[in-house]
């Protein structure tokens, strides 16, 4: 099956998917079918959730190929967590949009050092989570949060 070029979406998912326009037709078939299935349900939606959806599509459009790449490899590593860290990771999400704005920038200058790997101790207290609080360009999301790899749950992701 062909994936369908940007002339050929119904005016109703150019639309909602607008901000993926200029890159629509390098798209991925799958992601494609992904991001339709987005704008098929998109009119159901709440307006808070169809605000979110458009927020997030325009992040993730604003993304380069390697911002884009690490966010789907962070998204794979959350998804995986136990739910007790999942929590944690939610918790801490939330500390960080309650920050001043100039303070998340300069934790997006300077990204939280790697966890040590599994067995070693580290010399030096750490005093950042080894989860990444807002990579510079692609906060990090909750799992409830973060754009789909393989479908969409609550945001885009292509």
């Amino acid at each position: 099956m062909r994936s369908p070029s940007w002339a050929q979406l119904t005016p109703q998912e150019q639309a909602v998917l607008a901000p993926l326009a200029p890159e629509w037709d390098r798209l991925e078939p799958q992601r494609k079918q992904k991001w339709r299935g987005i704008a098929q349900r998109y009119p159901k939606m709440a307006p808070d959730e169809q605000q979110r959806i458009q927020t997030q599509m325009k992040s993730w459009a604003a993304l380069t190929p390697a911002q884009r790449q690490a966010a789907r490899e962070q998204y794979k590593t959350l998804k995986q967590l136990p739910p007790e860290k999942k929590e944690e990771v939610r918790q801490r999400w939330a500390q960080y949009q309650n920050l001043p704005p100039e303070t998340r920038r300069e934790l997006a200058m300077h990204p939280a050092p790697a966890a040590p790997a599994a067995g070693s101790r580290a010399t030096t207290p750490n005093t950042r989570s080894a989860v990444p609080v807002a990579p510079p360009a692609a906060p990090a999301m909750p799992p409830q949060a973060q754009p789909p790899t393989s479908a969409p749950p609550a945001g885009p992701k292509p």
